[in-house]
């Protein structure tokens, strides 16, 4: 019999190399207007921070949420690569100086060590408007009003009520003395969860879902969202940069507030299993249609990098 776990890692490499080829694609095909070329410098540095690298965790969930209601894969890496674009922006811009100041990222340097500050900027800026870009295009979905409803979704998780509002407050937690659990919640709800939470619900808004079962997907990305977040902060202090492929230990260096620093480690890996059991059952109305996506919650809870 095969080893489960095997068996996801092996499927979730070939969505990744999937969604590799789907952004080599896309990278390689920005229009541009009139007769000035695209610079060559800045095409460098987003494919440094956009290729090579990553579990692509996001566009997994959007691929698998999307296959329970029968769109192709091939289709689904489309609208992942989309959410891709704007998770390495944000990485590209977290992990510049007067924000979290990184040397490594995905075992590499990161895109302003690479090239320069100004470079990395203007990357970031340029994927997550390719992100958009590429969601208004027919190859994403055939109905216009689908594609609209997935650039609101998708604005809406990475704007100023999701993703950069989260790491707007993450910086004024920093400031803080101490800071409560509500606030630590709804913090990483925002800057880690809300693009994992749109992965889910992208899925099932391309496959034309119920409200029931889109509602579903949500609750099903918010529980993982959180399992994500936990689990990173578990990492930052049980595991090593070499393992990691970026820094340790940053968050107790700066005194930041987590979970892990409120409840203590033996508390979160319970909170974490917790989170698992609470995934479980919220997919339980899919049925074995369903199994790779609690795989994908396993994954995400006790993954080890």
């Amino acid at each position: 019999m095969a080893n489960p776990e095997q068996t996801f890692k092996e499927l979730l490499d070939t969505h990744a190399r999937t969604v590799e080829r789907t952004l080599e694609i896309l990278l390689g095909d920005i229009p541009f207007e009139g007769e000035i070329a695209r610079p060559s410098r800045l095409m460098g540095a987003m494919r440094h921070s956009a290729l090579d690298g990553g579990k692509r965790l996001r566009p997994f969930l959007v691929m698998e949420s999307a296959s329970l209601f029968g769109v192709s894969a091939q289709q689904a890496a489309i609208a992942g690569s989309a959410l891709e674009c704007i998770h390495c922006y944000s990485l590209v811009h977290d992990d510049l100086p007067a924000m979290d100041d990184d040397d490594l990222r995905r075992g590499k340097p990161t895109t302003h060590k690479a090239y320069d500050e100004a470079t990395a900027i203007l990357a970031g800026d340029a994927l997550l408007t390719l992100a958009f870009d590429i969601l208004s295009r027919e190859e994403t979905h055939g109905d216009a009003e689908t594609r609209i409803k997935l650039v609101k979704l998708f604005a809406q998780t990475s704007g100023l009520g999701g993703m950069v509002g989260g790491q707007m407050l993450d910086l004024e937690a920093e400031k803080q003395a101490s800071i409560s659990e509500d606030e630590i919640l709804t913090l990483q709800a925002m800057k880690t969860g809300a693009l994992i939470r749109c992965a889910c619900e992208a899925g099932a808004i391309l496959g034309n879902a119920s409200g029931e079962d889109r509602q579903r997907l949500l609750q099903f990305g918010k529980i993982i969202g959180q399992a994500f977040q936990l689990a990173d902060d578990i990492l930052d202090v049980t595991s090593d940069t070499k393992t990691m492929g970026k820094q340790v230990a940053k968050d107790a260096d700066k005194g930041k507030g987590t979970l892990v620093s409120l409840y203590g480690l033996e508390a979160s890996q319970q909170k974490a299993r917790y989170l698992l059991e609470e995934a479980v059952n919220t997919l339980q109305p899919f049925g074995d249609k369903a199994e790779i996506l609690i795989e994908a919650a396993r994954f995400t809870i006790e993954r080890k990098n």
